[in-house]
């Protein structure tokens, strides 16, 4: 096995935020355009205190989710018709093609989660969900 040499370890400390077809705060942390990555995004979002994004799905990625802080409850599926609602310590999975919109449930207190998809350009397949 021959190592690449010329790979190197990226640091990303994202300081502002940049809007996205959600609606939402995002701090981009691993994408194609800040590391190069090939198979995979990471960033941090805030969703503010009462707030929602625009519900939306994910073109052929996964989604897994880390909430951080705070309470979330995540409509989903045709028309949102289900929910579940996580919390600090949660990880949350949501398919391909599935419909979601969560919601900050605390009106003081924005919410904070990992959020990572096994796509490198994820903004780009982002479509927008009118129930």
């Amino acid at each position: 096995m021959s190592l690449d040499l010329s790979k190197k370890v990226v640091t990303v400390r994202p300081d502002q935020t940049i809007a996205t077809k959600q609606n939402l705060p995002y701090y981009v942390g691993i994408s194609t355009e800040t590391t190069g990555a090939m198979g995979l995004s990471m960033n941090l979002v805030v969703i503010p205190p009462g707030g929602s994004p625009k519900a939306h799905y994910h073109k052929g990625f996964e989604t897994a989710i880390y909430i951080l802080k705070g309470r979330v409850e995540t409509q989903f599926g045709e028309n949102l018709q289900e929910s579940v609602i996580n919390e600090e310590g949660d990880f949350v999975y949501i398919p391909p093609g599935v419909p979601h919109k969560p919601v900050n449930l605390s009106d003081s207190e924005p919410a904070l989660a990992i959020v990572s998809r096994n796509d490198p350009n994820e903004h780009e397949n982002v479509v927008p969900y009118n129930p």
